[in-house]
């Protein structure tokens, strides 16, 4: 079992920044992958960024270049996100996939609105 807890998140004008973070606690030693997703209202859920299991760092088309996902260790992964838009508007949730199924864990998930 693995637990995701977020924080950051919050209201913010068009092109200013926000960091995001996520805390790993559990069998983190289980995580393969780990990294956020967003949900805007009316659409499907997208991959944001992510670690892959080779440690790599994935990001979604729209957020490249504007957002960067770290990590400290194998506990806590941010994504800090700069020139934000309106579109950037959604819940986001943190993920890991975990053992050798890459079950999906999944954080409570935080708003980030950004106003025109």
């Amino acid at each position: 079992q693995v637990q995701l807890v977020e924080s950051g998140g919050g209201l913010v004008q068009t092109g200013g920044s926000l960091r995001l973070s996520c805390a790993a606690s559990g069998n983190v030693f289980s995580i393969n992958t780990m990294g956020w997703y967003r949900q805007a209202p009316g659409k499907r859920r997208e991959l944001v960024a992510q670690f892959t299991k080779s440690g790599a760092a994935i990001y979604a088309d729209s957020v490249k270049g504007r957002f960067t996902i770290s990590r400290d260790n194998a506990r806590t992964v941010d994504l800090e996100m700069n020139s934000l838009k309106p579109e950037d508007t959604a819940v986001y949730s943190c993920n890991a996939q975990c053992g050798s199924s890459f079950l999906d864990y999944w954080g409570q998930g935080t708003q980030v609105t950004v106003s025109s």
